[in-house]
């Protein structure tokens, strides 16, 4: 399969709205991530490293839960109606919180929890797109709209420097702008499949519990929850990450080679190098999925995430080598998330909306466990090394997991499937 194969097939434009959609949306998700200290220095007493954790945890948290809700509305009322009423009181949190601020703990909570309807958006934009596209396009078209989760690399690039020099507020405030912007130009762009194209089967309550009894639906939410949920956890939490480890050292290479002394800053453009390997490489994680099967590449990817893993729990000190160990990290873990949602629209083509939000909503789930993991770990024992550990662990889970399904998905909904498995 070719990137040239999309020409001429479902509606591009939808395509790039959602894309947009999902960028900006998980820009403003994981923003509390990047401004973690910046925000904790004004709040009074500061913030322990658990607590810390457990900040930026919530956003991903309330985005996973939220998942669920909107991808019930995505098969209710359709894409687009869900994805304006959403980020409409997304925009009105973040003003709120430009014009505000925060003076507690528990008001960044808050502040979390309507973020997470920006995590949300995942289960909005993937199954717009996705209906426009035929079986064999799933794994590059649901990349492509998938590779929104750019969107942090963004955080990490401007967000602290902006903090620096008008304020953390102020990243709320142009957060808050663009987003207003992207609304606008999805409103007028984005389109929601016709009845020849894809025909909406809205779903009730029922239906949940019926794909929740379906033991693909879990062995699904397990491998995103893997995948979207280390891109997601190490995303959120990079900036934190970074900084206790290895601050001396960003400090040394922002005054010789960037002319900047602010140590934030400079772990801001750490994390987004690390970041946006797995961001943009999501598609060609679905492209290889297209060509050599989903089960094949999530064998791959996964075995590359436990190694390196291991790796830099056990073995690294030095701070190249780690920003290139977790580089490589996240580049597997985002071709990891491409792979996954190749096979989704295979299994559950009927039900994608809602599989996208439980299945969406598990990678979030996976996503705040690893962030609030690595707060505590850091806290109760002053270093990471048990956190990446327990994390290359559970990929080895996942990696058996796979290895108890793939023939029975390839002799029985594989078979009829209409893509690679």
């Amino acid at each position: 399969m070719a990137f040239s194969e999309l020409k001429g097939k479902g509606h591009w434009p939808t395509l790039f709205a959602s894309f947009l959609y999902f960028d900006f949306s998980f820009m403003v998700w994981l923003m509390l991530g990047p401004l973690a200290q910046e925000i904790t220095a004004d709040i009074p007493g500061g913030l322990t490293d658990g607590q810390i954790g457990t900040m930026v945890a919530v956003p991903i948290f309330a985005g996973a839960v939220l998942r669920i809700v909107l991808g019930f509305g995505v098969d209710k009322f359709g894409p687009k109606i869900t994805a304006l009423f959403a980020q409409t009181l997304v925009v009105g949190g973040l003003f709120y919180g430009y014009l505000f601020g925060f003076q507690s703990y528990e008001a960044l909570l808050v502040m979390g929890a309507i973020l997470g309807l920006a995590g949300a958006s995942f289960a909005v934009a993937l199954p717009q797109a996705g209906q426009w596209y035929p079986p064999h396009l799933q794994g590059v078209v649901l990349g492509i709209a998938g590779a929104g989760n750019i969107g942090v690399v963004i955080d990490f690039l401007f967000a602290p420097k902006i903090a620096e020099l008008w304020g953390w507020q102020a990243v709320f405030g142009v957060g808050g702008f663009l987003s207003l912007i992207i609304l606008i130009i999805y409103a007028v762009v984005a389109k929601d499949a016709p009845p020849e194209v894809y025909t909406p089967r809205p779903k009730k309550l029922s239906d949940y519990g019926r794909l929740l009894k379906d033991k693909d639906t879990w062995w699904f939410s397990l491998f995103y929850a893997i995948s979207f949920g280390g891109f997601v956890g190490f995303a959120g939490y990079m900036k934190v990450y970074l900084i206790n480890e290895y601050q001396s050292e960003m400090a040394l290479f922002g005054s010789q080679f960037l002319n900047e002394e602010n140590v934030k800053v400079v772990a801001g453009y750490f994390g987004a190098i690390t970041i946006f390997a797995g961001a943009v490489l999501r598609p060609v994680g679905g492209y290889v999925a297209d060509r050599i099967g989903g089960v094949k590449s999530l064998y791959l990817f996964y075995g590359a995430v436990a190694t390196l893993a291991f790796i830099n729990g056990m073995f690294v000190t030095d701070f190249y080598l780690a920003i290139s160990i977790i580089f490589l990290t996240m580049a597997s873990l985002g071709m990891a998330n491409g792979a996954v949602f190749q096979l989704v629209p295979q299994r559950f083509g009927k039900d994608i909306g809602i599989m996208t939000g439980i299945i969406g909503a598990s990678g979030g789930f996976g996503g705040s466990l690893l962030a609030t993991m690595l707060g505590y770990v850091k806290g109760a024992t002053g270093s990471y090394s048990i956190g990446f550990i327990s994390f290359a662990g559970v990929v080895l889970i996942a990696i058996f997991g796979i290895s108890m399904v793939k023939t029975r998905w390839r002799t029985t909904w594989g078979v009829q499937a209409g893509g690679k498995i």
